[in-house]
């Protein structure tokens, strides 16, 4: 019980922080949500652009801005979105339907890949297997998502035609109409360039854990025996790398958040990501506001789903915690 009230105190002191700093950073923005919204050429008279400025709060003073939002936000309205012109759970509900699936697809290739890769590079250590691996990681984690999209899209899409150019389903198609393969297809590359984000970084740390088990003492025992080096990964590598990959993977979650923006700007994927940078170019404080909670939220999940698979992976740690 202490621990559960423990843990649900860090994370309302997480969105108290979260939603404080994000509309002081947004308050300081050089983007007038007035002018976005009517735009820089309009010819909307000032008593019309007043009444909207009225309409959706811009002339309040920012404290009372945001705890008029506070006071809402605690009643489970956070707001009507200044650019979808829909309330802000509708459009995060809607976007993050495409993100997640996104996401989880990124998230899941990574580690997997990762985790291979890791375990190879372990095994055979200073061979050009080895240092291809470790070349290649080095360049992923240093690579910027967007050049990586654009280097993606120029390649497989525009030169080679394999994969569409962008969205997430073809252009004149209801969503009733959309297979299943067709998806897919348009999840391809943007999902490819978001696990890259995550490759680099859950290789690496494979590879320096396996080989500090490889080069521990009790290994020699286990080869004194006859065990091969691949039943020496298989029954005592694997087990004790499986928690250090899932802290890093599960850490990833906010990189992912971290790159997805980008990533689904460059394939104009309509998840949230897009809809970060739409909202920001546009002066959208309620819909800033409102991802900026739900991605704290998110990450906070994963990584409290972390520590629950510790005790998964290795009972030792779950017993350990029982007596203390």
């Amino acid at each position: 019980m202490k621990g559960f009230l423990r843990t649900f105190l860090r994370m309302i002191t997480l969105l108290a922080a979260v939603s404080i700093l994000s509309f002081l950073l947004l308050a300081k923005s050089p983007v007038d949500p007035l002018t976005a919204y009517v735009g820089a050429s309009s010819t909307m008279s000032e008593e019309a652009k007043e009444e909207i400025a009225e309409y959706w709060g811009l002339n309040d003073p920012p404290l009372e801005r945001f705890l008029t939002w506070a006071g809402n936000t605690l009643r489970g309205d956070f707001g009507t979105s200044i650019v979808y012109k829909q309330p802000v759970l509708t459009v995060i509900r809607e976007r993050f339907q495409y993100s997640f699936v996104l996401m989880i697809t990124a998230w899941i290739c990574s580690g997997l890949l990762g985790f291979i890769l890791g375990i190879l590079a372990a095994v055979y250590q200073d061979s050009i297997l080895d240092k291809t691996i470790k070349t290649i990681c080095l360049i992923f984690q240093s690579a910027p998502t967007f050049w990586v999209g654009l280097l993606m899209l120029s390649i497989f899409a525009v030169n080679l035609g394999w994969f569409p150019i962008g969205l997430a389903a073809p252009m004149g198609k209801t969503a009733a109409e959309v297979t299943l393969g067709e998806r897919v297809h348009h999840l391809i590359l943007p999902a490819i360039t978001l696990s890259i984000l995550g490759i680099g970084k859950i290789t690496l740390y494979t590879r320096q854990k396996l080989l500090e088990i490889l080069n521990s003492e009790f290994i020699l025992y286990a080869r004194a025996r006859g065990e091969s080096t691949w039943q020496i990964v298989r029954r005592h590598g694997i087990k004790n790398i499986a928690i250090p990959a899932v802290t890093v993977q599960f850490a990833s979650f906010s990189e992912l958040f971290g790159g997805i923006a980008l990533a689904e700007s460059v394939f104009s994927y309509p998840g949230i990501g897009s809809a970060v940078t739409e909202a920001g170019l546009g002066g959208d404080v309620p819909l800033l506001l409102g991802i900026a909670i739900f991605s704290a939220v998110f990450v906070f999940a994963g990584n409290l789903t972390a520590n629950i698979l510790y005790g998964v992976i290795d009972p030792r740690i779950r017993e350990g915690i029982s007596h203390e």
